[in-house]
């Protein structure tokens, strides 16, 4: 799902940050299976010094947190056929103990071993033949799967270590905000404090647009190629994400098959929650809670982020109503971020 810069139902803010016309720059690509799109403002910028350092720091952010890629760290350590504890980078200890807090939480429905059961539905190579799970497969995917149960961190020794050889890491639902996080970290080191930076429809804000106009971001109307905006939400030093089930699904014999799992089942999601977006301090950890959100739906997940003050908005189907209707709800924490900027 992506959210989209809306400048043209920015609302003008008083007065300008810069002395003079700021400058600038926009920086666009591909990177963890997806896209990025930075725009930075500021003055007496040097784009070609930008675009090195961002590269650097996306392909660092790679080289740890990618499942595509084999030599990554995150493979490495799926790969391995030890149990004993091995070392691992400050950036992947950071991004597990954020995983380790959104997975307790959420009572384990954020897992990053979620893996088996991925490949056993299906959500990758798949055909309109392949059969729906059985309840046994489905049983003994969920042995390998429990972050909380099967992986140990320990941060002070910056090593992790598994229970069981087989499991493995599946960072997809939180590293594209921790890499959106180290890009803007590497902006800041540069001295531009105004800007927006998104990977994959996700995206961290900061500071004020060229116009002094503060950012305006739609959230995607969920449905398949629409690419509407649902809601158009001011967002200041904010991260930002979304979730849906809309775009990557199935179906078998009438029966709709999402490629949200719910890892206490090990079952595709089955409540009518079908868009999630999350505004957090910072980009990883709307990530993670998006996708926790989605897979909790509405009302489990309204409760939840009720009780930890997290700014969430759901969009549901209208079960009354036509297959283009839907129902609106959003946590306080979420009308109290808008209001706020």
């Amino acid at each position: 799902m992506r959210l989209v810069p809306v400048l043209a139902f920015a609302t003008l803010l008083s007065g300008c940050l810069f002395d003079k016309e700021p400058e600038v720059v926009r920086l666009s690509g591909e990177t963890m299976g997806t896209t990025f799109n930075i725009t930075a403002i500021g003055e007496d910028l040097d784009e070609n010094a930008l675009a090195t350092a961002v590269e650097a720091t996306l392909a660092d952010v790679n080289s740890k947190m990618s499942n595509w890629d084999p030599n990554s760290e995150v493979s490495t350590f799926s790969a391995a056929t030890s149990t004993d504890a091995m070392p691992v980078s400050a950036e992947f200890v950071h991004v597990m103990q954020a995983a380790n807090e959104v997975h307790e939480k959420t009572g384990g429905t954020f897992d990053v071993t979620l893996g088996p059961l991925i490949e056993l539905w299906g959500f990758g190579p798949r055909t309109p033949e392949d059969p729906v799970p059985s309840d046994e497969d489905i049983q003994s995917a969920l042995e390998s799967v429990g972050q909380n149960r099967l992986l140990k961190l320990d941060a002070e020794a910056g090593t992790l270590s598994k229970s069981d050889a087989s499991v493995g890491i599946n960072l997809s639902a939180i590293a594209k905000g921790y890499g959106i996080d180290a890009v803007a970290e590497t902006l800041r080191d540069a001295g531009i404090e105004n800007y927006l930076v998104e990977i994959g429809g996700d995206l961290v804000t900061k500071g004020e647009n060229d116009k002094g106009e503060v950012w305006r971001i739609g959230i995607e109307k969920p449905q398949a190629g629409a690419q509407s905006p649902q809601l158009i939400v001011s967002v200041g030093d904010l991260g930002m994400a979304s979730s849906g089930d809309y775009k990557n699904f199935f179906e078998q014999d009438g029966v709709r098959y999402s490629h949200i799992i719910d890892p206490t089942t090990g079952r595709p999601i089955t409540h009518r929650t079908t868009s999630v977006t999350v505004l957090a301090e910072n980009a990883m950890m709307a990530d993670a809670w998006a996708t926790a959100m989605l897979a909790l739906g509405q009302e489990k997940g309204l409760e939840l982020a009720e009780k930890h003050k997290l700014a969430v908005y759901f969009i549901s189907r209208d079960v009354t109503g036509s297959e283009d209707a839907y129902i609106t709800v959003h946590s306080t924490a979420f009308k109290d971020a808008l209001s706020s900027n």
